[in-house]
C-alpha cells in the first residue's frame, strides 16, 4: 500500500495505465475505457485504499445532504410516482434529491453508480427491476459496497436479490387479480409478459398464471406502452376474452391497439394491468389493475436509509370498467 493517502497517480502506476485512463475508469467518464484496463484500475484502487473524493469522512458523519436516485425510465409513471415519494421524504429530512436514468442498461447503471460515488451523496436509491442472471451483477454489488464502506447508504426499491436494504415491491398480487377475473366469468387469457429476463415482468406473469385454471397465451416484448400496443395489435384473439399486461402502461397501449383493430373493449375483450398508476383511473374504460403503494415505497426508501421504521401496505386488486362481469 502507498504510504500516506494514495493518489490517483499511485493507482495509475499500480495498474500500469496512464493517469488519464485511471481517471476515466474511476470518475464515470463518458469516454469508454477497455474493460481490462478498468478492472485493473479498480483492483489497484481497492488494493491501495484509494477513494475518488476526500469527503468520505463527511459522508460518514452524515454531512452531505444529497439523495441520489437511479430509475429505469422517468417517463414511466411507475418511476415518476416513486420519485415523488423519494423527494417528499427527502425534503422532510432537509435532503436534496438528484436523479439519473439507467434505461434498463446494466452497464450504464454501473457507470452512473461509479460517477455518483465520486459526488458522495448521503443515500443512493436504486429503483427498478433487475434482469435475471446479470453478468455484471458482481461489479454493481462491488461498487455499491464500496459506497457503503465510505459511509454512504444504499437502498433498493424492487426485488430482494441484492445484498442491501430493500423496499420490496409485491408482484404476487397478480395471482389475486387472476382469480378475481375468473370469478367475473373470464376463461381464456393472454398475458403481455414483458421481457422474459426482467425479474418483475417474469414474476408478475408467473403469479398471474398461477391463479388461472388453464395456461394463458404468453407474448413477450419490451416493458413499455408501445410494446403493449404492438403486442395487442398482432395478438391472435381467437377465443381470448381477457388480456393482462404486466404493467399499466403496457395495458393502456394494448387498449389503444385493440380499439384501432375495431375490437370492443371491454365488450369483446377485457384488459387489466398492474401498478395502478394515476392515469389508470382516467383512461376509458377505467383500467382494472393491482394497486401498489408506489409513492409510499419511495418515501420508505429514504426512511429506511436513515434507520427509521418503515412498512408498506399490501398490493390490492382494483376492479374497474375495463373488466366487467361476463
Amino acid at each position: 500500500m502507498a504510504a500516506g493517502n494514495p493518489t490517483l497517480y499511485d493507482v495509475a502506476r499500480e495498474a500500469g495505465v496512464s493517469l488519464a485512463t485511471a481517471s476515466r475508469s474511476l470518475n464515470g467518464s463518458e469516454r469508454r475505457v477497455k474493460d481490462e484496463y478498468r478492472e485493473r484500475v479498480l483492483a489497484a484502487a481497492a488494493k491501495l485504499g484509494y477513494t475518488v473524493n476526500a469527503s468520505a469522512q463527511a459522508v460518514a458523519r452524515g454531512g452531505t445532504s444529497t439523495v441520489a436516485l437511479l430509475v429505469s425510465d422517468i417517463a414511466d409513471p411507475y418511476f415518476s410516482t416513486i420519485a415523488a415519494g423519494v423527494i417528499r421524504a427527502a425534503e422532510s429530512e432537509g435532503l436534496v434529491v438528484t436523479m439519473a436514468v439507467t434505461e434498463r442498461d446494466a452497464q450504464r447503471e454501473i457507470e452512473l453508480v461509479r460517477m455518483l460515488r465520486g459526488q458522495r451523496p448521503r443515500i443512493l436509491v436504486l429503483a427498478g427491476s433487475r434482469f435475471a442472471d446479470e453478468p455484471s451483477r458482481a461489479t454493481l454489488v462491488g461498487e455499491l459496497e464500496a459506497f457503503e464502506s465510505a459511509g454512504g447508504r444504499v437502498v433498493v426499491i424492487g426485488q430482494e436479490d441484492l445484498p442491501f436494504a430493500t423496499v420490496a415491491i409485491d408482484n404476487a398480487g397478480a395471482t389475486a387479480l387472476a382469480r378475481s377475473l375468473v370469478e367475473l366469468g373470464y376463461r381464456r387469457f393472454a398475458v403481455l409478459a414483458g421481457p422474459a429476463d426482467l425479474v418483475t415482468a417474469r414474476d408478475r406473469a408467473a403469479a398471474f398464471a398461477a391463479g388461472l385454471p388453464t395456461p394463458p397465451v404468453i407474448v413477450h416484448g419490451a416493458f413499455s406502452r408501445d410494446a403493449g400496443y404492438a403486442a395487442a395489435h398482432d395478438l391472435d384473439l381467437d377465443g381470448i376474452d381477457a388480456v393482462f399486461a404486466v404493467n399499466d402502461v403496457m395495458a393502456i397501449g394494448a387498449m389503444s391497439a385493440l380499439r384501432d383493430r375495431g375490437v370492443d373493449v371491454p365488450g369483446a375483450v377485457a384488459v387489466a394491468g398492474y401498478d395502478d398508476i394515476p392515469t389508470a383511473r382516467d383512461v376509458s374504460p377505467a383500467l382494472t389493475t393491482v394497486h401498489l403503494p408506489l409513492e409510499e415505497a419511495g418515501a420508505a426508501s429514504v426512511r429506511l436509509a436513515l434507520g427509521q421504521e418503515s412498512s408498506l401496505p399490501s398490493a390490492d386488486v382494483v376492479l374497474r370498467a375495463s373488466t366487467p362481469a361476463r
